[in-house]
C-alpha cells in the first residue's frame, strides 16, 4: 500500500512526506549504519495540526525513504516538539555500549495544559534512546533532563559533541535570546551561557550551531 501511495499523481518524490495526514517540522537527522534517519513533527490523526509525535523514516540515499512507526508519542509530560538526535559514539549516556552505541533524541516536550491556564513552564527538554538502530525508543525515566525556567518559549534544543572539551553543547531558543548548555553524559546540563543583542524582537526558533574556520582556526 505504501508503494502505491508514493506513486500517486501529485506525490512529492524528492520531498519528504508521510503516507497520509499532518506533518511540520523535520527535526533530529542524523545518519547511523549506513541509513540516514529522518524524525518530523506529526499528527496521525488529521490533516490540522494536533498533538504531535516525532514521525519517522529512513532512507540510504537522501531521496528513496521508508516510513517507520512513530518514534516517540506525547504522554503526560507534553507533545512532542522540535529537536535533534546524535549518535552517542562513545555511549556518554550508558544507554548503549560501545559495541552498540545508542542514538540519542534531544526534544521539546510542550505541555498544551498548563498552556492553557496561561503559564510560563509550558515547555521542557528531553531525551529518548534507541539501540536497535532506530526501530525502538525509549524516553529517559528522569526527563526533563532539562526543566523550564520560567520561560514560556522554551523550546527546540540543537545538540552536538565538542571534541577539545569532551563535553556535548546544546543550544535552544529562550524567548528573545539562546540558551547554551554542557553535559558530559546528555543526561545532566549546565547552562553555561546565553546569547542575544540588542533589539532583539520575538523567540529565536530552531537556532543551529556548528564549527566554522575562520584565519585556519
Amino acid at each position: 500500500q505504501a508503494v502505491s501511495l508514493y506513486h500517486e499523481h501529485y506525490r512529492p518524490q524528492y520531498h519528504f512526506t508521510p503516507e497520509k495526514m499532518w506533518m511540520n517540522d523535520p527535526n533530529g537527522l542524523v545518519f547511523y549504519e549506513g541509513e540516514y534517519h529522518l524524525f518530523y513533527q506529526y499528527y496521525a490523526d488529521d490533516l490540522t495540526a494536533g498533538s504531535r509525535s516525532w514521525g519517522h523514516a529512513v532512507s540510504s540515499d537522501l531521496m528513496r525513504w521508508q516510513q517507520l512507526p512513530i518514534a516517540i508519542k506525547p504522554d503526560s509530560l507534553g507533545e512532542i516538539y522540535s529537536g535533534s538526535a546524535v549518535v552517542d559514539w562513545k555511549n556518554s549516556s550508558g544507554f548503549g555500549s560501545p559495541a552498540n552505541p545508542p542514538l540519542i533524541a534531544i526534544f521539546t516536550y510542550h505541555n498544551a495544559k498548563t498552556a492553557a491556564q496561561g503559564r510560563n513552564d509550558v515547555e521542557s527538554q528531553a531525551i529518548a534512546y534507541s539501540v536497535d538502530k532506530g526501530r525502538t525508543w525509549t524516553k529517559f525515566a528522569d526527563n526533563p533532563v532539562i526543566k523550564n525556567p520560567g520561560i514560556r518559549d522554551f523550546r527546540d534544543p540543537k545538540v552536538i559533541w565538542h571534541e577539545p572539551s569532551q563535553r556535548w553543547v546544546l543550544v535552544l531558543a529562550a524567548s528573545d535570546r539562546i540558551f547554551i548548555y554542557n553535559s558530559i553524559n546528555l543526561r545532566a546540563w549546565e547552562k553555561v551561557s546565553e546569547f542575544t543583542f540588542e533589539d532583539q524582537a520575538g523567540t529565536w526558533e530552531c537556532p543551529d550551531l556548528f564549527p566554522l574556520e575562520f584565519e585556519g582556526q
